[in-house]
């Protein structure tokens, strides 16, 4: 079946919106308003389990073949990282002055100075790296402060596609489940699992929603959408109503893990995601439908580039007012991404193409 690039569309938008995030919770904690933070997080990381449930399929094997390929990209792009951030530690710290060194310190959480890096890279991290223990890359503290999407990615795009290939007549009971779960975790919070796994009971829920959304014969109805739409204004109001305005300083922290103040929230994006499916017609290339087609490279890089943004606000963070230097950052996020983009994408090519190579010499012997 043909793609339907309305979702590469939207992948992209939601990708651009991840940098902006990046953008204002990372180096812009230094001069960004809470509100503002609090706002990017309208169109967040639940978009794209929505978006990935609308794209979804049956073939486990394929699906594995995919997430196995998605591993060993990321594997090649964490060791490049690896190199870099030792590199960097080692010969570039000398460049930069005193003052700014400290407030890298304070502000990463870092134990780094350059009288106690080791001679030698510390190869543990880099193998804890391949197994997805996200331990912190000093100078580009965004990347492995993003990828604790990535884990949750690989759990729910397995156990969506068994659901959908061995469960499809039972998915609503499924969707039921892990709604009851997460009202059961978020009444009780003391039960809800620790690290990632608490994470998957929710994503996993929007992914199968999403599922069911795209096996419909068209869009949605508009009686089911105004029944959506009605739920989540009656969300919102119970959200105000009960913690004021002050709840969107808070919402970050109930992120993780997912909690009902979040999931409300983001049930803005998600409801207009739905809303718009099988409605909006993209018949064009442009922009955002590339980044949505790379989407993987774009986070890759937006975790280097938003990191790469320290180096510029500390000097000038004093200086410029933030409705002035916000815009002006942002864009230059996103063109650093789309040059790290384009650079991961090679730099995974050739990778690739090695292990082939080396697949080819082991084959013929």
């Amino acid at each position: 079946m043909k793609r339907e690039l309305f979702v590469d569309y939207a992948k992209g938008f939601a990708t651009i919106c991840i940098i902006f995030i990046h953008t204002v919770f990372w180096s812009g904690q230094f001069y960004v308003p809470t509100e503002m933070r609090a706002l990017s997080l309208l169109f967040d990381v639940p978009l794209f389990f929505a978006l990935s449930g609308l794209t979804s399929g049956n073939n486990i094997e394929k699906t594995v073949y995919r997430l196995i390929k998605l591993q060993i990209t990321y594997m090649i792009f964490v060791t490049g990282l690896f190199f870099v951030d030792y590199f960097f530690k080692v010969f570039g710290l000398s460049f930069f002055s005193e003052e700014w060194l400290r407030t890298v310190y304070l502000t990463f959480g870092s134990k780094f100075t350059p009288a106690n890096i080791s001679s030698y890279p510390a190869w543990d991290k880099l193998g804890n790296w391949y197994l997805h223990s996200y331990s912190n890359a000093d100078i580009f503290p965004v990347v492995m402060g993003s990828f604790w999407y990535l884990k949750v990615y690989f759990i729910v795009s397995f156990l969506g596609v068994v659901a959908i290939r061995f469960f499809f007549n039972q998915i609503n009971m499924i969707i039921f489940l892990c709604i009851a779960l997460t009202l059961i975790f978020n009444a009780n919070p003391s039960l809800y699992p620790g690290g990632q796994v608490g994470y998957v009971v929710v994503y996993l829920c929007i992914f199968l929603i999403a599922t069911k959304i795209k096996h419909l014969s068209g869009p949605i109805s508009i009686k089911l959408i105004l029944v959506m739409w009605g739920v989540i204004l009656i969300a919102f109001v119970w959200l105000f109503s009960t913690y004021g305005f002050e709840i969107i300083y808070s919402l970050n922290k109930k992120k993780f893990p997912p909690q009902t103040e979040y999931i409300i929230w983001a049930s803005l994006s998600l409801g207009l995601l739905f809303t718009m499916f099988r409605r909006i017609k993209i018949t064009k290339e442009g922009f955002l439908v590339l980044v949505g087609q790379q989407a993987i490279f774009y986070y890759f890089a937006q975790g280097v580039s938003s990191s790469l943004l320290y180096f510029i606000v500390v000097p000038v963070k004093d200086y410029v007012p933030w409705y002035v230097s916000l815009p002006i950052l942002f864009c230059i996020n996103i063109l650093m991404a789309i040059q790290l983009a384009k650079l991961f994408r090679k730099t995974d090519t050739l990778g690739w193409n090695i292990l082939n190579k080396i697949r080819n010499i082991i084959s013929t012997k």
